[in-house]
């Protein structure tokens, strides 16, 4: 599991949020085989004229130069993608990974530690389910010439974008996942809140794997991958040992324990029901933008810019149907 969150450094979050929102719409303009995909939050789903307005007007008291907004990149591997299809099916799938990014937001809402900052429902935050991802400039496959900027990537590649407002749902408490200072004292940080960004990546993989019941093993974890990264000699070094006791314990496991667990929770998410009528005002290709994201990437790509990409104008277009050839009577 890839989450990662933008600052203000690194994206053109200090304006409208127009020109993002316009941007994770490209899929309902560019792929007509599917049914469009809603905005949605925590308790609906939303219409993309909703959620520019929103995100704009809830910034009572930031400067300028402040940071309007921040986007939170939630991203599956494709192992897990094909675990949750596997479990519910195509569109199951789709709902259950709405439903756990609501789950994911109220993690982001508690690592605060601020009073009145609780779950997602203090949050002014819209999620945004895409199918797909695209080669940027910065990939290696474009730069060899293997692949063209704006061609979609293969494999198992949903994820989910969600565009978060600098302030909380009264438009009062200013916060930011980009302070992680604890401050003097525990009353000095709990004035000013702090943002502990390691916690929140283990804790969205927490809650998948308890959530789905997905066995994870140690080296496809977050603290595994920021020890090799960022830990001394013994903590990786005590992370293997960890890693060789697991693998050791599992191989002696009867076969029938080291089944995937299947979950039996078939209730219906709550982002079914209120569903609005739907219609795609914005039929004629106006000037998308680069890509912003890339999985292996912690940036956005420079700001919004107004070249258009390619690859976002050609639908695609369904498989044809192979012709059945007469047999033999046998």
């Amino acid at each position: 599991m890839y989450i990662n969150i933008t600052d203000s450094e690194t994206a053109d979050n200090k304006s409208s949020s127009g020109g993002l929102v316009h941007y994770l719409d490209k899929e309902n303009r560019t792929d007509l085989t599917q049914q469009p995909e809603y905005w949605f939050n925590h308790e609906r789903n939303i219409l993309s004229d909703e959620v520019r307005p929103a995100i704009d007007n809830n910034i009572a008291k930031l400067s300028k130069g402040d940071a309007k907004f921040f986007l939170v990149n939630i991203s599956p591997s494709q192992k897990e993608i094909a675990y949750l299809k596997e479990q519910y099916g195509e569109a199951g799938a789709k709902e259950q990974l709405k439903a756990y990014a609501a789950s994911v937001m109220d993690e982001y809402a508690k690592n605060f530690k601020r009073p009145g900052i609780e779950s997602g429902k203090d949050l002014l935050w819209f999620g945004k389910l895409e199918n797909y991802r695209y080669y940027s400039h910065k990939d290696p496959e474009v730069k060899q010439g293997l692949k063209k900027r704006g061609e979609s990537k293969d494999g198992e590649q949903m994820h989910i974008q969600v565009i978060v407002s600098r302030k909380d749902i009264t438009n009062k408490i200013k916060i930011s996942p980009m302070n992680n200072s604890k401050g003097r004292n525990t009353e000095h940080s709990r004035k000013m809140g702090q943002f502990d960004r390691s916690a929140f990546k283990s804790s969205g993989e927490r809650i998948f794997d308890e959530k789905f019941g997905f066995e994870r093993g140690l080296t496809e974890t977050f603290r595994y991958a920021n020890a090799q990264k960022n830990g001394g000699l013994d903590e990786r070094i005590a992370l293997q040992k960890e890693n060789q006791h697991r693998e050791s314990t599992k191989r002696s496991r009867p076969a029938a324990q080291q089944q995937n667990r299947k979950t039996t929770d078939k209730r219906p998410s709550l982002l079914e029901k209120d569903k609005p009528s739907f219609s795609l005002l914005e039929k004629e290709a106006k000037n998308d933008l680069p890509d912003l994201l890339s999985q292996a990437s912690d940036k956005l790509l420079h700001s919004l810019l107004d070249t258009p990409l390619k690859g976002d104008g050609a639908p695609l277009l369904p498989r044809k149907k192979e012709k059945k050839r007469k047999g033999m009577g046998l």
